[in-house]
């Protein structure tokens, strides 16, 4: 296990997410449940610094459980959570209240500035608008939901004007008839809805934690793909899972029509939202069409990345040492697994054509992604290159990692089985051990 990073190596760490998160667009959305806990002003201090940075903010709210409190009787029991509320006319007026209390706290906590504290001088603009646009929800299965109802059309022209301003926008979970009415709605189907039209980077929910897997332990990265399946197994589980299974499928959803990434964030653990944003590895569930790994060639511009990773495996003598202008002339032949544009994983393919035959070389994992399947992830990667260039063996040169390939498929043999080539470059002093495996 690696020490934890001190503040001035933590924020130098940031530096590469900070230029990315510039001038982008990012929904918000946290429930009544955040607002009402003293930790909430943590989060504000943690939007603060998120307007400071340069990033577009909008924030939705949601006021469930303030709602809730002031309804009278039956009415004052929480909603299924595989169900939307029934609003009559009585307890709208009951919502509005309690949405619009809740709003005036966000406000006043946004609108801060004590001295010695995250708030000084920070002076946020917010602003707020008819930009939700709803329907009634009608009747579903014999129940009138009455003044619930659905996004019917977002503003985005009108938001991105308060955005470019420079201005946070606050959001509540209401909308607005081209008649007139007013709707309750869902704070998640609102957040969602207006990452869509925005394109925004990132829709994050600041909630309930993320999914878990069947090991028990949270899911820390899922594909469109992969939260259809979680979300297929677990449909019936709406009484264990029913605001998860909500949150997860407009994530999904979401990702799906264009937005970049959606993140699920533990509501009670201070600080989640800088480390999911400013580290490599985030603090919650994120989810994007396609995996966050990605394999591809490298580039001249990988070398001091290959350069940097590989260096310890060379003084420790498990890889050989490779001069820059070597792995320069042999870039071609490397590939990389990239991490938010960090290198995190290499291999290099080195071809025999006359003997169809490759050479698995330099496959080398960053020490915090080892024991995570990212080296056996490459060695597919370098396999399938491998097949498609047409080659029938592939060899490597190991002497600490014997086991780990044979564990894979890979068989002893003897020096006469290299091509010939290859085997003029036998390095004797080296004494590795050489495995082959056929495609």
């Amino acid at each position: 296990m690696t020490d934890s990073p001190t503040p001035l190596e933590w924020f130098r760490n940031s530096v590469p997410y900070i230029k990315a998160h510039q001038g982008r667009v990012f929904v918000i959305q946290f429930g009544g449940k955040v607002v009402a806990d003293r930790g909430f002003k943590h989060l504000i201090h943690d939007i603060a610094l998120l307007d400071a940075l340069g990033v577009k903010l909008v924030l939705v709210h949601g006021a469930e459980p303030q709602i809730t409190a002031r309804l009278p009787g039956k009415s004052a029991k929480p909603s299924p959570p595989d169900k939307p509320p029934i609003t009559n006319r009585e307890s709208l007026e009951l919502v509005k209240e309690a949405t619009g209390r809740v709003r005036l706290d966000i406000e006043a906590l946004l609108s801060t500035g004590v001295t010695n504290s995250p708030m000084a001088g920070a002076r946020i603009r917010v602003s707020g608008g008819n930009f939700v646009t709803a329907r009634p929800l009608g009747v579903h299965g014999g129940t009138d939901f009455q003044y619930t109802g659905e996004v019917r059309r977002i503003d985005a022209k009108a938001l991105q004007k308060q955005l470019d301003a420079h201005t946070i926008v606050l959001v509540s979970p209401l909308g607005y008839s081209p008649t007139g009415e007013i709707f309750r709605l869902s704070a998640a189907e609102v957040a969602a809805a207006i990452a869509v039209e925005l394109s925004a980077a990132k829709l994050i929910f600041v909630g309930d934690p993320g999914p878990i897997g069947d090991d028990g332990v949270l899911v820390r990265e899922m594909t469109t793909a992969e939260g259809k399946r979680w979300l297929g197994k677990h449909a019936g589980q709406t009484k264990e899972y029913g605001r998860l299974i909500e949150t997860l499928s407009r994530a999904v959803d979401a990702c799906q029509k264009g937005v970049t990434r959606s993140h699920l964030l533990d509501w009670t653990e201070n600080g989640a939202l800088p480390r999911e944003l400013f580290t490599r590895d985030g603090a919650g569930t994120m989810l994007s069409a396609s995996p966050y790994d990605t394999s591809r060639a490298a580039t001249i511009e990988d070398v001091a990345g290959i350069l940097e990773l590989i260096r310890p495996l060379e003084e420790e003598g498990i890889l050989v040492r490779r001069p820059r202008d070597k792995v320069e002339t042999d870039i071609e032949h490397f590939l990389i697994m990239e991490r938010d544009g960090s290198i995190i994983g290499c291999a290099a393919l080195h071809p025999f054509p006359d003997a169809a035959a490759v050479e698995l070389a330099c496959l080398s994992v960053h020490p915090e992604y080892r024991n995570e399947a990212r080296g056996e992830q490459l060695l597919k990667t370098a396999e399938d290159e491998a097949r498609a260039a047409g080659a029938k063996q592939i060899y490597v040169l190991t002497t600490r990692a014997i086991q780990w390939f044979e564990e894979r498929g890979f068989r002893p043999v003897q020096l006469d089985d290299l091509p010939v080539e290859r085997q003029a470059l036998y390095n004797y002093k080296r004494n590795s051990h050489i495995l082959a495996k056929n495609l």
